[in-house]
């Protein structure tokens, strides 16, 4: 398995490509804002000679879903999300506004994740974590094989998410990510929604909200 990152929009999404060796690829949070970003996008997969047939979401923040409408248009993907965040998809393009930015309505989601679930293509398996708290319908996608964890806004390098926005609660974050991110193997890789890659480890270590 493959991970590559773009940043994208003006709030500086990460955008994770999961390349399994069959080439098939999933996309989660495709944060492109306006069709120059995902051109971008589109010219990235394509060097790559992949072929993208999911489209994840961690949470449905107006920032992770920007893409969703150039994914269905273009790759003919809805995007899988828990149906805990839908309150945050149908109220995207109003928050959008209260940034200041723009958006189209974000497309209706091709299905929704629950917790525990595994989710394949190809020969690769991420299974979904709900890790609550900063939105309610928060998930993570873990990869046991390969060590590695797609966070969303749960936790960062060195910080968590912020917890004031609807839906948000911080006991329950940190309970979210003191029972079902911390208990991961140490040496797991967290892919957070901003920022840098850090580890479950050093989170352990070195966060200061623990």
């Amino acid at each position: 398995m493959e991970i590559y990152k773009l940043v994208f929009s003006p709030i500086e999404v990460n955008t994770f490509i999961v390349a399994d060796p069959s080439n098939d690829c999933a996309i989660i949070d495709c944060g492109c804002y306006d069709k120059a970003e995902f051109d971008e996008l589109v010219q990235f997969i394509e060097s790559k000679k992949l072929n993208p047939v999911l489209l994840l979401n961690t949470h449905c923040h107006l920032d992770h879903i920007f893409g969703n409408r150039f994914m269905l248009e273009k790759y003919g993907l809805r995007a899988l999300a828990c149906k805990e965040d839908e309150v945050n998809r149908k109220k995207a393009v109003q928050h959008a506004a209260l940034f200041g930015l723009a958006m189209s309505e974000p497309p209706e989601p091709g299905g929704f994740i629950s917790d525990n679930q595994a989710i394949t293509f190809g020969t690769t398996e991420l299974v979904a974590l709900h890790v609550p708290g900063h939105s309610a319908g928060s998930m993570a996608f873990y990869s046991e094989k390969n060590g590695y964890v797609f966070t969303g806004d749960a936790i960062f390098a060195g910080s968590i998410g912020r917890t004031d926005l609807e839906g948000g609660n911080h006991k329950i974050l940190i309970n979210s990510i003191l029972t079902r991110l911390f208990v991961l193997p140490p040496s797991t890789v967290v892919f957070p929604g901003h920022g840098e890659q850090t580890t479950i480890e050093r989170e352990k270590m070195t966060n200061p909200y623990f």
